[in-house]
């Protein structure tokens, strides 16, 4: 069988020649240009196993014409575009497909989408008549089901060969039915987003319609918390397109991508504003100013090792449970856990160091982890249980929760109450923050979403007061108010409205400045301090019932393991009501 496919490369050639003949069970040539005599690759079928019988039928060339058809819309845009995703570092959609699933898809849908509006066979135009911008192979868009890392998954690709990723009519057909096949099937989505958002010169028929673009969102919505959808950006992901990764349960940015409401060109032309794309909206903005991304790889394969990463901690969809391993024992002995935290409140240091010793070794997977510094949400696993952690962050900002670290906490606990999640809430705060600047950026807004999220978090929770939990710090995090399942705290844990030094300066700043003598304002200052501290220390808590447990550090690991492994399969009923109205 001779075929000939203009414009591959030898590379490109020989996978042809190889999916033919392993097709038709004949010798395939393939030629790369109309007027070459010598073929680019060649392959004969592979040997096997002695098949049916054969019994002279065969493909006829209609099957082959439409073969030839296939290995044409296969190739994508114009060569010039690909050569473009080369220059930038990134694959070609089908070479990305081809990473993602090494085993091939299961199956695609909408390869001959838009293919009566492009292609010479349907048109009835010569080869050499179609010009590199007539070409839109699958519309520019690629949707199917694959298996990926052991799980079968949705999936949709951008081809960015194609008028830029660009999405117009057939592309948002194929998009709105593999989100509306997810409802059914409850496999979780992947998004791997390459686009400058709406065809604008093919808007008729998509933008505005009932089953147009509009409609991503609202099925995104639907999605939420339902199956897992994740989305990673490789490229521009601009105005329309940039609302699928914030709709996303996670988001993965690879270095040189970007998404914003609008480009460069339309920010410059609406506000006078020069600004480059990387500037508005690149990996660094969203990483660790606006929290839109939750993870950022250096390149296409770490991308794709981060999503497996996050997959491997979450269930197909809501009604299932979450994958658990074979436990293994944490990076350091638990037996540190003592020494790892500082006698001194005021004194900082780094809470990972904390989870090093308590998590399964390997298994933390912090998100978001430049954006609300002040708080650590991370997946881990504690005996190969997948965990959600909230801990506060004594190494930033002493571990005082800010509106973006109140922000991130909520939408960090919502989703793993979605998705059935325990969480272990890690104690260690002097409370919310207070000032005039952080009541403009929303410090009770976003505080009260954190508490909502905690409140409403139906999964099983533990919380260990690590040191200090001042003022509502302590709700926050989940304290014995809010349904835990256990209340644990260490040996030198305090619970209280504030610290003891804004305590005695509330209380009794009046009579110490009665006090002339500085020495004796000094040491009644002292005396005050340790009184107060008596009154909110650890052991009083523990001898009031108001924590759980006080529990030597060296155990807390084998603590929070057995009382998850316990309380398994609690139940509880959020009140009856359609929703609450805080988040």
């Amino acid at each position: 069988m001779d075929v000939r496919v203009a414009g591959a490369t030898a590379e490109e050639a020989a996978a042809i020649a190889r999916a033919l003949a392993t097709r038709f069970g004949e010798h395939v040539r393939v030629f790369a240009g109309r007027d070459e005599a010598d073929p680019v690759a060649e392959s004969d079928p592979p040997a096997g196993p002695e098949g049916p019988a054969d019994d002279g039928a065969g493909p006829t060339d209609r099957e082959e014409a439409l073969w030839e058809e296939i290995a044409d819309i296969l190739e994508g845009g114009p060569e010039k575009y690909r050569e473009r995703q080369r220059e930038a570092g990134k694959l070609f959609v089908r070479d990305r497909l081809d990473l993602w699933f090494p085993d091939g898809l299961t199956f695609e849908d909408g390869k001959f989408a838009n293919f009566d509006a492009w292609h010479p066979s349907a048109t009835g135009a010569d080869a050499d008549e179609t010009g590199d911008g007539d070409r839109l192979p699958a519309d520019g868009l690629l949707t199917g089901a694959a298996n990926f890392e052991g799980r079968e998954v949705h999936f949709m690709a951008n081809d960015y060969t194609v008028k830029a990723g660009s999405m117009a009519e057939k592309g948002v057909e194929k998009f709105l039915r593999m989100q509306e096949r997810a409802l059914k099937t409850g496999r979780p989505v992947l998004y791997l987003m390459d686009s400058s958002g709406g065809r604008i010169d093919q808007q008729t028929g998509f933008f505005a319609n009932r089953e147009g673009i509009g409609k991503f969102y609202y099925n995104h919505s639907r999605l939420s918390g339902r199956v897992p959808q994740v989305c990673v950006l490789y490229g521009p992901c601009i105005a329309g397109a940039a609302y699928t990764p914030v709709f996303a349960d996670f988001t993965v940015m690879v270095e040189g991508s970007a998404m914003a409401i609008a480009s460069p060109r339309m920010v410059e032309m609406v506000t006078g504003e020069e600004i480059t794309l990387d500037e508005l909206g690149g990996p660094a903005v969203h990483a660790a100013e606006s929290g839109s991304a939750d993870l950022v790889a250096s390149d296409e394969r770490e991308a794709r090792a981060l999503v497996a990463r996050l997959l491997s901690y979450l269930p197909d969809n809501a009604d299932a449970d979450p994958p658990r391993t074979e436990g293994r024992a944490p990076a350091k002995s638990p037996e540190g856990i003592d020494s790892v935290v500082p006698e001194a409140q005021r004194e900082g240091y780094d809470v990972r160091d904390l989870l090093d010793r308590i998590a399964d070794e390997g298994s933390v997977l912090e998100l978001r982890p430049d954006f609300g510094a002040e708080i650590v949400t991370a997946f881990a696993r504690f005996d190969g249980r997948p965990v959600g952690v909230v801990a506060n962050q004594p190494a930033v900002r002493a571990g005082a929760i800010f509106p973006d670290s109140a922000a991130k906490a909520a939408e960090f606990v919502w989703t793993c109450d979605a998705y059935g999640i325990p969480l272990c809430y890690l104690c260690d705060t002097p409370g919310f923050m207070a000032g005039s600047s952080v009541e403009k950026e929303g410090i009770l807004e976003q505080g009260k979403k954190m508490i909502y999220a905690t409140s409403a978090a139906t999964v099983p929770k533990q919380c260990v007061v690590v040191r200090k939990a001042y003022g509502a710090g302590i709700y926050a995090m989940s304290g014995p108010a809010y349904d835990t399942e256990s209340t644990l705290g260490l040996p030198g844990a305090e619970i209280a409205i504030m610290g003891p030094e804004a305590a005695i300066n509330a209380v009794y700043a009046r009579k110490l400045a009665d006090i002339d003598d500085p020495e004796e304002r000094e040491r009644r200052e002292a005396e005050l301090r340790e009184e107060y501290r008596e009154e909110i220390d650890v052991h009083r808590m523990a001898s009031e019932v108001v924590i759980d447990e006080l529990v030597p550090p060296s155990t807390l690991r084998e603590e929070l393991v057995a009382r998850f492994d316990f309380y398994e399969t609690v139940e509880k009923e959020r009140p009856a009501k359609k929703h609450g109205t805080i988040l």
